[in-house]
């Protein structure tokens, strides 16, 4: 007899107020992300970020999202948020995740934007350097940033991809399409920032706990 498979595990991503955090950490999400990048709708300053990270600490993994850092502040996230887990989303070379990696002490996760099968090529490379994939919509020519677009991707080009264990799906995911997600590649975490708002930036907690229980709901 075969063992269950497990939940799938839940990312919310660029929370930014105590409210939606706490809809967040109540609903059960198992990460819950800060986005650093001045120019999203859901960048939080690295005070404010401290201050979220204290409250999720011991209650679901902290991950900050950074955007082609340089030394400096990858120091400054560490010691302003303290996460688990480092977001590089990016255009960060296998090199430089490595060395981030071990700049930080933390486990990373690089993102890898998606909109063609020629684009999972780059995975293998960086699979060996970081602790897990995420796969997000590659965004579109001329977008302003670099994920959290809305956007998905067929996720049919994942079909019979050879992906790292505990890679993250990303890009266009809300509580009606999640489900399908998960069944149609089979992988067993997801990421999810816009698919949870009611304007960019603004997360809607009713729109958090379907999200999450939609996910939870899957097998």
């Amino acid at each position: 007899m075969s063992a269950p498979i497990p939940p799938a595990r839940v990312k919310i991503c660029g929370l930014s107020t105590p409210e939606t955090l706490e809809a967040a950490l109540k609903a059960g999400a198992d990460w819950i992300g800060f986005v650093h990048f001045p120019r999203s709708p859901r960048h939080v300053d690295f005070a404010g970020a401290s201050r979220l990270s204290a409250q999720a600490s011991g209650r679901a993994e902290r991950v900050v999202l950074l955007v082609d850092p340089d030394d400096a502040l990858v120091r400054a996230a560490v010691e302003a948020v303290v996460p688990d887990l480092i977001q590089l989303h990016g255009r960060e070379s296998p090199e430089r995740v490595a060395a981030i990696r071990a700049l930080a002490g933390r486990p990373v996760m690089k993102a890898i934007g998606v909109a063609t099968r020629a684009d999972l090529e780059p995975i293998a490379a960086y699979g060996a350097v970081a602790d897990r994939i995420l796969l997000d919509a590659k965004p579109p020519a001329g977008a302003a940033l670099p994920g959290g677009n809305g956007h998905r991707f067929d996720w049919a080009i994942l079909a019979e991809a050879d992906l790292p264990a505990g890679t993250m799906l990303s890009g266009g995911l809300d509580a009606g399409n999640v489900r399908n997600a998960l069944t149609r590649t089979g992988l067993r975490a997801v990421d999810v920032s816009s698919g949870v708002e009611s304007a960019p930036g603004l997360k809607d907690p009713e729109k958090i706990a379907a999200f999450v229980a939609a996910v939870r709901a899957a097998r």
